[in-house]
């Protein structure tokens, strides 16, 4: 079903991107998270967010959170939609996956290959700039790939750094997804059922409040600290 979602939106994303604008691909996309979240409850899974602080708007934010499943990608683009979300993906992301590929690529988001650190810091560096130029949102995983455990893996900063160097006057809000793992935690087969997902916002952090390895630190500190 999740798979079927994707490759149904993939033709709107494109009409819409071609004929009617970014606005337009935006408002597809995020129907198409909708669609994606809903799927879960298949497996019996709900998607809860838990939101206790006011989180600015009109201004660049970057969304940092632990890493533990593709499903965690879904319902953060849904929840956070009115703040434009653009994700930090690996390149190989870009080509071959229906849906998924096309948004990383026309949608604003950054590509970077892991392997070539040039390609890396000059994508990042445009990718921040269209955030601020734009008064976007990033959506940033530091651990930079997957936690099947749950168990976070330790933070990476230069991401992270490049994007808040070129942001100074927006907020870094961290993020702490549970639970997600769980699906995958047999393996592609069978899915885990029923453990509901988590994701919760922490109070947002202005970016030029403090030095950027004071924010770094706790931001990293916030997010481990509520992981299950």
């Amino acid at each position: 079903m999740f798979f079927l979602i994707l490759v149904i939106f993939h033709p709107l994303q494109w009409v819409s991107l071609r004929f009617f604008g970014s606005n337009a691909h935006e408002q597809v996309v995020a129907t198409l998270n909708y669609f994606l979240v809903k799927s879960m409850l298949i497996l019996g899974v709900k998607i809860k967010l838990k939101n206790a602080y006011k989180i600015p708007e009109n201004i660049p934010l970057l969304f940092v959170a632990n890493h533990q499943s593709t499903f965690d990608i879904p319902p953060l683009g849904l929840y956070f939609k009115k703040y434009h979300p653009k994700f930090v993906a690996k390149i190989e992301l870009g080509k071959g996956l229906p849906s998924v590929s096309f948004n990383l690529k026309y949608g604003g988001s950054a590509l970077i290959d892991r392997k070539d650190s040039k390609q890396a810091i000059g994508e990042l560096v445009n990718f921040a700039k269209r955030i601020q130029k734009n008064n976007w949102s990033a959506i940033i995983f530091p651990e930079g790939t997957r936690s099947k455990t749950g168990k976070p893996k330790k933070f990476a900063q230069n991401g992270l750094k490049v994007l808040a160097k070129y942001n100074k006057n927006g907020y870094i809000i961290p993020i702490t997804i549970n639970n997600s793992w769980k699906v995958f935690r047999y393996g592609k087969f069978p899915l885990g059922l029923g453990s509901p997902i988590t994701i919760t916002t922490h109070k947002p952090l202005h970016i030029n409040s403090m030095s950027f390895e004071d924010l770094f630190n706790k931001t990293e500190e916030v997010i481990k600290k509520h992981i299950q």
